[in-house]
């Protein structure tokens, strides 16, 4: 489940904490369009692996960003939305997305440099 930080150094710790690693984001930027069941989800965070999301979206729920609906029907049907919480979120991470777009050729650029520089082994 999600791990227990006892206090935060300032706001950027709390919400690195909440954010941190590769599909946290993308998950929560796939939810921005509305509610989805966990098939519909996986699909729009290309690359992620089953456990990977089930994993990571225990903690965004944990973390009371994301919000878990169980429909209690045959064949039981799960959905996943973001709580107020999470939409705020997702709105202070629109900037960081605006510039990656801007800039993402140049990253590309610079890894593919680095990439090319590092010593065959």
């Amino acid at each position: 489940m999600a791990k227990v930080k006892p206090s935060y150094t300032c706001g950027l710790d709390a919400a690195v904490d909440v954010v941190g690693g590769k599909w946290k984001p993308l998950i929560l930027w796939a939810l921005h369009d509305g509610t989805y069941r966990f098939g519909e989800l996986k699909r729009h965070v290309s690359g992620v692996s089953e456990k990977m999301l089930i994993q990571q979206l225990r903690e965004l729920e944990a973390d009371g960003v994301v919000h878990r609906e169980v429909y209690r029907e045959v064949p039981p049907r799960v959905e996943y939305s973001l709580t107020e919480l999470g939409q705020a979120l997702n709105t202070a991470l629109l900037p960081l997305g605006e510039w990656g777009d801007i800039f993402m050729e140049r990253i590309v650029a610079n890894k593919t440099a680095n990439k090319a520089k590092e010593p065959v082994a």
